[in-house]
């Protein structure tokens, strides 16, 4: 049994990054063809919220004390609200490229802020292992756009695209005990509520308006993608990874996501598999691989103790 859970915790994680992959390029589809940036981030967190009060009717209730209902409030707001919200809003303004490369600071940002308030170790391996998946992912997008489509991003959004990554990293370095303590459910249903009512007084407008707008059924669907699979499936898949892997592990897993936006333009025959891109994927998967591999905190006790002995 104990050798399956890392197992179903990375195939949870590399399915979560594989459909997260797709939200650049749908979500921006989404937004060019009329749905604002403010009212996906508020179907996204209040239609998810939804999903997990719904799915927690047919799950074991879980208590939650007052103490731990306000950590969730505030793993909602680096979560969801400083993540969902820079990130969409950034995307709306930059181009899904740029979005693309910027995901890749998380495991970055994961492995400072683990070691500094986790106390995990930055071993050699795990530095090359980052480093490697950072030039993979990097080489992958740049070698992957066309010559005649439009690269140009923005500044702006391109820095609210990086926070977005820099709280989630964050999130998962404070929150980690959090998340193992109770259910994806309970912890997703309470997340995505104090998330709604944090979002919800600043977007309610402008989505309500949204609603009420000629806007393609195509869009709503793609929409839809956001809500149900990009967000709901995914927190659920992320969660189950988290539950058991190191926050640095979790957010190597970021570099699958640009993996993903290749492969599907290649599929659509909007760009091209090379050489370089080849050499890319074996970056990626191979700092997947070393950071796995590297030794944690817990690892280096167990030794140490061994050793003792």
């Amino acid at each position: 049994m104990d050798n399956k859970r890392p197992l179903a915790a990375h195939i949870s994680l590399f399915l979560a990054c594989v459909f997260w992959g797709l939200m650049a390029p749908v979500g921006k589809d989404a937004m060019a063809h009329g749905i604002s940036g403010t009212a996906l981030v508020t179907l996204r967190v209040a239609g998810a919220a939804a999903l997990f009060w719904a799915a927690s009717l047919f799950t074991a209730r879980e208590r939650v004390p007052r103490r731990d209902l306000v950590r969730l409030l505030f793993a909602g707001l680096l979560g969801l609200v400083f993540n969902q919200c820079c990130y969409i809003i950034g995307l709306s303004m930059t181009s899904p490229v740029n979005a693309s490369i910027v995901t890749t600071s998380a495991p970055i940002f994961a492995m400072v802020l683990s070691a500094l308030i986790l106390k995990e170790p930055v071993t050699g391996k795990k530095a090359t292992g980052v480093l490697m998946g950072f030039s993979g992912a990097l080489i992958l997008i740049l070698t992957s756009a066309r010559a005649d489509s439009p690269k140009a991003g923005n500044l702006s959004g391109d820095l609210l695209c990086l926070f977005a990554q820099f709280s989630f990293a964050l999130y998962l370095a404070l929150f980690r005990p959090l998340v193992q303590r109770y259910s994806v459910f309970t912890v997703n249903k309470w997340m995505f509520t104090f998330a709604t009512l944090l979002v919800a007084p600043f977007t309610a407008a402008d989505t309500a308006a949204q609603l009420r707008a000629g806007i393609p059924a195509g869009a709503w669907l793609e929409a839809a993608y956001v809500v149900v699979v990009g967000t709901f499936l995914c927190y659920i898949l992320m969660m189950t990874g988290q539950r058991t892997l190191r926050p640095t592990v979790v957010s190597i897993y970021n570099y699958l996501q640009p993996v993903t936006s290749v492969v599907v333009s290649v599929a659509m025959g909007l760009g091209v598999f090379g050489p370089a891109h080849a050499l890319a994927v074996a970056l990626v998967f191979g700092g997947v691989w070393l950071v796995t591999k590297s030794k944690s905190r817990a690892d280096m006790k167990r030794e140490q103790r061994s050793e003792e002995n």
